[in-house]
């Protein structure tokens, strides 16, 4: 873990590949935020995830994703101070690895590539349930569809796919609208309710919603609002990294808060009764509060979401694979591969790598997929606090970036509660996790540390240093 970095020395043409292995700098803060904003994708997620925590949180749900926002302040302070600092595709990995240690950096590399890899296919199951008005079809095979699809949007040039990501981002706000002024026009009980703390029990009776039960949501919490974290991956095609990349997080996560948490309280108050909010049929309500062709518009809004959602998770997932290439993660051939650049100036090796895979995730049990991702994004986190509490040390306390308010206190009271919101996890997901984090190890105690002068040399671009 102390084993940091040293600043790293101009690329030669060797290292970089001299505009071959370059990602090319197009993006504004608007283009950047509308593509943040299409990974965080509030309706999907509000569509595929949330009703997954209205079964277990009922009334609860709306005041547990409010907790996990605050903490996502936290959150997003960290990742602007790091990724005005560290300015690298890389992400996570490339801010930990530089004030924390390459084995930290190793790690939140890894558990990263579980998200990246985990997420798009649960959001792309999705998809099934919202085009049901037109046709009836498998959720593995639409979510696999769903994934190559955007497999394929992912090789267009980046600023088309700003262009592309945004009109659906439109659409899907749109579609949240219309929830929650149904909801609020239809509420059954008041705003009292949204701190009642009550789920339908399993015999049709009501069972309290305990604290225990909040704080193992907050891992899920936390994933509702996660995407505002690609405003660090994309830093390297801003074209002005150290000051985009710190709006692009904070306004990122203050949009998709307000998207998400107001249809969330309309829900709970315009639910008929605890059973069907807890049954999580948003879809069903959406047409009880208007009409069939309201909620087919809602559903097939939804539906084009989820696809956003999966041209950028697949865009920035690629561009993981392509930094970690870069930095030399991998057996030198494997190196070469990922870090190829296509006619469009896409890494088309990387994208093809964490496309296609997730396509076959869609045919895992959900529930499994759901845990790991919660675990991996809370451990994830944590230690991206612990780099934000290292960031002011040597050399980096006078390098220009964003800086944080209240710092230290905010990497550490963050540290302590999402390490007790890890350990309130069920022990399957923590050994799952565990288990894959363990594996990785030992590849970087037999394969990456005995050749620490040729691999995992995690750098900045030229243009990003100083």
């Amino acid at each position: 873990m102390t084993d940091t970095l040293r600043p790293a020395e101009p690329a030669s043409a060797e290292q970089t590949g001299d505009g071959q292995r370059k990602l090319k700098r197009s993006i504004g803060v608007v283009g950047g935020t509308l593509l943040t904003l299409s990974c965080v994708t509030p309706a999907s997620t509000l569509f595929v995830v949330v009703p997954d925590l209205f079964g277990t949180l009922g009334t609860a749900t709306a005041l547990t994703i409010a907790i996990g926002s605050l903490l996502c302040i936290a959150v997003a302070f960290c990742y602007a101070e790091l990724g005005t600092l560290i300015p690298s595709a890389g992400g996570e990995y490339a801010m930990v690895s530089t004030l924390a240690g390459r084995l930290a950096g190793w790690l939140v590399f890894v558990l990263s590539l579980l998200v990246v890899v985990i997420v798009p296919p649960v959001i792309a199951m999705g998809t099934a349930d919202y085009i049901a008005p037109l046709v009836h079809v498998d959720p593995a095979l639409t979510g696999a569809g769903v994934m190559l699809l955007a497999t394929l949007a992912g090789l267009l040039d980046l600023r088309a796919n700003a262009w592309i990501t945004g009109v659906f981002l439109v659409l899907e706000v749109i579609a949240a609208a219309v929830v929650a002024v149904l909801g609020f026009s239809h509420a059954h009980r008041g705003a009292g309710s949204l701190v009642s703390m009550e789920v339908a029990g399993a015999h049709g009776g009501i069972d309290p919603v305990t604290a225990a039960l909040v704080v193992s949501g907050l891992a899920i919490a936390l994933f509702v609002t996660q995407g505002f974290s690609t405003a660090v991956y994309l830093s390297e095609e801003l074209e002005h990294p150290r000051r985009d990349v710190a709006r692009t997080v904070l306004a990122t996560l203050a949009i998709s808060t307000v998207i998400i948490l107001v249809p969330v309280a309309a829900i709970t108050m315009g639910a008929t009764d605890l059973k069907e909010l807890t049954g999580g049929d948003l879809s069903a309500m959406v047409t009880a509060w208007s009409s069939t062709a309201v909620g087919t518009f809602v559903s097939l809004c939804v539906a084009l979401a989820i696809v956003n959602a999966g041209i950028v998770m697949v865009i920035q997932n690629s561009r993981v694979l392509f930094a970690s290439a870069r930095d030399k993660a991998w057996p030198t051939p494997v190196n070469h591969l990922l870090s190829r650049l296509g006619r469009f100036g896409s890494p088309w090796v990387a994208t093809l790598t964490v496309g296609i895979p997730g396509a076959l995730l869609c045919f895992v049990d959900l529930d499994t997929l759901y845990g790991v991702t919660g675990v991996s994004v809370t451990a994830m986190y944590l230690l991206v606090a612990v780099a934000a509490l290292l960031g002011r040390r040597d050399s980096h306390r006078h390098t220009p970036a964003w800086r944080m308010p209240l710092w230290p206190a905010v990497p550490v009271l963050l540290i302590a509660v999402l390490g007790y919101v890890l350990v309130q996890q069920e022990p399957v997901y923590l050994l799952w996790t565990g288990g894959i984090t363990a594996v990785a190890t030992l590849y970087w105690a037999l394969y990456l540390r005995p050749r620490r002068d040729t691999h995992w040399l995690v750098s900045l671009p030229e243009d990003a240093r100083g």
